[in-house]
């Protein structure tokens, strides 16, 4: 059945439509209105076609709040025209002046804005939840097989039930709907429920909704229909289960948009907002008397051309938002729910039963013998073929024959530079590390730390009787107020090897790394009494004045010199007042300096800073006259010594140092 409307046809495939029970649902029909065919191509002035439309547009909803806006207005205008005496005149001009300047204050488009997007967001999230039975319809009359009339029976009730949960939902949330089926009994009538099927339903009682009840007859048929036979598989069973329950989410997502509304607060905000703004305006945008002067009023007209259109927009877009609050009523752009009823229950029964099974004859297509079908073009749409086929953005990308012959890369050791760079930048930051004020004093409780080690070298090589017990707790205390600004960072791993000076005398380039250095974890009852048969190192006494100035010792050759000596494995962290330096003068050491025969002050002495002095790494010859003083010490095979390095104190028997 075609309907005529303004000059448009409208096709409307509803059964109601197609009964002729009133006219009153054949205008259901045609409710919304559409224009898209009449926008779907932009030329000159596109839009203004649609401007002098009546149905659904600004005008039919706005006229009657502009009519009554500019009523008032007039209606102030000639009071103060002809009605006030002078001095009323002045008072109102003041009045008008002030409400026009702080009109501004009220924030018209930032409060619509955000209003009007969370409505129109809402709006299509509803119809987009509106049920539709087209995906249950399919998995139905390919899933539940049987052509006899036990079969068609279980495809048409298992639709019926999924089109009655949606009438029913539907006839909640909208008045159309609402007006249609009115009680149970019109839903009866109109053939979605049997009496049976209403008895059932009305005697399961509930304070809820009952929406839901026919989708769980629909599971119910469903597990029957399995037991059957009739659904071949378990996939097909779950799939139609799958298709219910978005079905049935549809539903309840329509239920709950009717029940959870935008927060009245808002609305209210925003209403208040608009109608406040151009009450302020209806005595603020009066036109003043020009003669006395006010500044903006030198123009005198009637009729608020700007103030009204300000009017239509703003009011208009609250009107809009009005409409789209609710869109299951019945106002010219709301949903056309009663036709998408009428359009779903025809269709879905149509679907299981007329056409179950109902295939038409396979034949060869035109195009069987043809690699590259391409259908034919009307005159209309013939200037498709002129145009090109697309490639790509880069398919036409012109390029210098010079630019596109391939060039050979060049063998860098990208590793080697990189780590080249790495170790060179390590180095730049820990000079400036080192050149730095430290406010911890980490400098100075570094060397600090060595001064303790060396006094504790030295006691251990020459115990001096007049070293008291006293003392050695005063440098024990000592140690610990110095031990968190001095303490070396755990940086030197296993593998770090270090400049020791042994108790032996002798003064060793390297010492082993810690990896390989045995420890006395086990048996260390067993390694003491071996050490006791061994025949005992020689103590050598402190160095003095006389012996510094008499002979020459290994120990005693100027001032003992500490070195670190580094490894491929040293740890880089560590700060650069601890990294490499060459030695050129074995015969230097770093020692105490000379102090008086008091054995206090010499003791006393051992807590000073000793001076470091950095020369080159000594020459082969002078490195074996270092090793050659150092054998003259008695041995036994091995040397036990204690090994002191900078910034750990480790303690372990080790083998002589080859060269």
């Amino acid at each position: 059945m075609h309907v005529k409307s303004r000059g448009k046809i409208n096709t409307c495939g509803s059964s109601a439509c197609f009964s002729g029970r009133s006219s009153d649902t054949l205008s259901l029909c045609v409710m919304t209105v559409t224009y898209t065919a009449r926008v779907a191509n932009a030329r000159f002035c596109g839009f203004s076609k649609l401007l002098l439309a009546w149905k659904g547009s600004i005008y039919k909803v706005l006229y009657k709040e502009f009519l009554a806006f500019f009523a008032m207005y007039t209606a102030i205008s000639i009071t103060y025209r002809f009605f006030l005496v002078d001095d009323q005149k002045r008072y109102f001009e003041k009045l008008s002046i002030y409400c026009n300047n702080y009109a501004s204050l009220i924030p018209m488009s930032f409060v619509l804005g955000f209003y009007v997007t969370l409505i129109v967001n809402r709006w299509w999230n509803q119809y987009t939840s509106i049920p539709l039975p087209d995906r249950i319809m399919c998995t139905l009359s390919g899933g539940v097989q049987g052509g006899d009339e036990h079969g068609r029976l279980l495809r048409r009730t298992l639709m019926r039930y999924a089109s009655l949960s949606a009438l029913l939902i539907l006839r909640s949330v909208s008045t159309a709907v609402f007006k249609r089926f009115p009680t149970m009994d019109h839903v009866v009538e109109a053939g979605f429920m049997t009496r049976e099927e209403r008895k059932k339903f009305e005697s399961l009682h509930s304070p809820y909704n009952k929406y839901w009840i026919p989708c769980v007859w629909f599971t119910n048929l469903a597990a029957v229909a399995r037991c059957e036979g009739r659904i071949k598989d378990d996939n097909t069973y779950k799939l139609l289960l799958e298709e219910l329950n978005d079905f049935r989410g549809k539903c309840s997502m329509l239920f709950h948009y009717d029940m959870i509304s935008i927060p009245l607060v808002y609305t209210q905000v925003v209403t208040l907002a608009v109608y406040s703004f151009f009450l302020v305006c209806l005595i603020g945008r009066q036109f003043l008397d020009p003669g006395q002067g006010y500044p903006g009023h030198d123009l005198d007209l009637y009729v608020p051309i700007f103030t009204l259109l300000q009017f239509f927009f703003y009011a208009g877009w609250l009107k809009v938002a009005e409409q789209l609050i609710n869109p299951f009523g019945e106002d010219d752009d709301d949903f056309e729910t009663n036709w998408l009823i009428d359009r779903n229950f025809q269709v879905s029964m149509m679907a299981v039963d007329e056409m179950y099974g109902d295939l038409p004859m396979m034949e060869r297509d035109r195009y069987w013998n043809d690699s590259n079908p391409r259908p034919p073009y009307t005159a209309a749409t013939l200037f498709v073929l002129r145009k090109p086929s697309f490639q790509g953005s880069t398919f036409d990308m012109a390029i210098p024959k010079e630019d596109m012959h391939f060039q050979p890369l060049e063998e860098i050791a990208e590793n080697l530079e990189e780590s080249v760079t790495r170790n060179h930048n390590l180095a730049l930051f820990n000079r400036l590390l080192g050149s730095a004020p430290s406010p911890t004093g980490f400098m100075g409780g570094a060397l600090r730390r060595t001064s303790g080690q060396l006094q504790r070298l030295t006691r251990s090589v020459s115990p001096d009787p007049s070293f008291s017990d006293a003392e050695d707790e005063e440098e024990k205390s000592v140690g610990r107020s110095t031990g968190t600004a001095g303490s070396m960072p755990s940086g030197l791993g296993p593998d770090t090897t270090q400049s020791t000076i042994c108790s032996c005398g002798g003064l060793i380039s390297t010492c082993p790394p810690l990896s390989g250095v045995e420890f006395h974890t086990q048996g260390e009852e067993k390694d003491e009494k071996m050490m006791e048969k061994e025949p005992q190192v020689p103590k050598i006494p402190p160095p003095t004045a006389q012996t510094t100035a008499g002979r020459r010792s290994p120990l005693g050759q100027g001032r003992v010199k500490s070195h670190l000596c580094t490894s491929s494995a040293t740890n880089r962290s560590v700060p650069d007042f601890f990294s490499f330096q060459p030695i050129s003068y074995p015969v230097k050491a770093m020692t105490p300096k000379a102090q008086p025969t008091n054995s206090k002050a010499e003791a006393v002495s051992l807590l000073t800073v000793p001076s470091l002095e950095v020369s080159t790494f000594p020459q082969n010859s002078e490195r074996k006259q270092m090793l050659a003083d150092s054998q003259l010490l008695p041995s036994n095979g091995q040397t036990q010594c204690q090994c002191v390095g900078l910034g750990s104190e480790v303690t372990g028997s080790g083998r002589k140092v080859k060269q």
